[in-house]
């Protein structure tokens, strides 16, 4: 399914973002309470220049698994 940005992940006044929901790429998972500012690689992705773009997810249990981004 294709789902925005914004329904994944918090953005911060400070450019930081954190995710909304339990999410994976790569086989790591993480979720919120775990922020991510400009310039730091999760899995060599990273996220905050993808900010505002779409992305190709599926639901795994509880886990929502990031699998490409538009």
């Amino acid at each position: 399914m294709r789902i925005n940005f914004y329904q994944i992940f918090k953005t911060y006044p400070d450019g930081s973002i954190e995710p909304t929901r339990k999410i994976r790429i790569g086989g790591v998972e993480f979720g919120p309470g775990v922020r991510f500012s400009r310039g730091v690689s999760f899995s060599g992705i990273d996220f905050t220049a993808y900010i505002g773009r779409d992305f190709e997810a599926n639901e795994d249990g509880e886990a929502l698994v990031l699998t490409g981004i538009y």
